[in-house]
């Protein structure tokens, strides 16, 4: 069956762990209390394992609105409060028109045109300093 909608996204999302760096990959619709369940779960996972990246693969999403803009913003958010880089990967061109349409700039979140490129990108940046941990001075 061709659905000309996305199908909903309900119940868990799966979170796979990469080395340091957590994959999330997204398909259709992310409905609330999914959304609130992934932002709890990549928290406690960053939180328990150290990891210093999370990359979400959003290439299955065909259309974003308001709610998914601010999920994605909030889910950076506490991961940089966690010493974690979040980086969305694969955003189709109408997905990123909507979002400037809307006038969700997404802050914190770094992009990439590829899961690929986005795991390069989570590799080359500079570890988010742990919180608690003493600050280094730049020479």
């Amino acid at each position: 069956m061709n659905d000309a909608h996305p199908r909903p996204v309900t119940g868990h999302v799966p979170v796979l762990r990469l080395g340091d760096v957590l994959l999330v990959t997204l398909q259709g619709d992310l409905h609330d209390s999914t959304a609130q369940q992934l932002q709890q779960d990549l928290s406690e996972t960053i939180s328990r394992t150290g990891v210093r990246g999370v990359l979400i693969d959003i290439s299955g999403v065909e259309i974003v609105d308001s709610f998914l803009g601010r999920v994605l913003a909030e889910i950076a958010a506490q991961s940089k409060l966690l010493a974690a880089r979040t980086v969305v990967a694969g955003m189709r061109p109408a997905v990123a028109i909507t979002l400037v349409e809307l006038g969700l700039t997404l802050p914190g979140l770094s992009t990439a045109l590829s899961t690929e490129a986005g795991m390069e990108l989570l590799a080359r940046q500079a570890p988010v300093p742990r919180p608690g941990s003493p600050r280094q001075e730049s020479p």
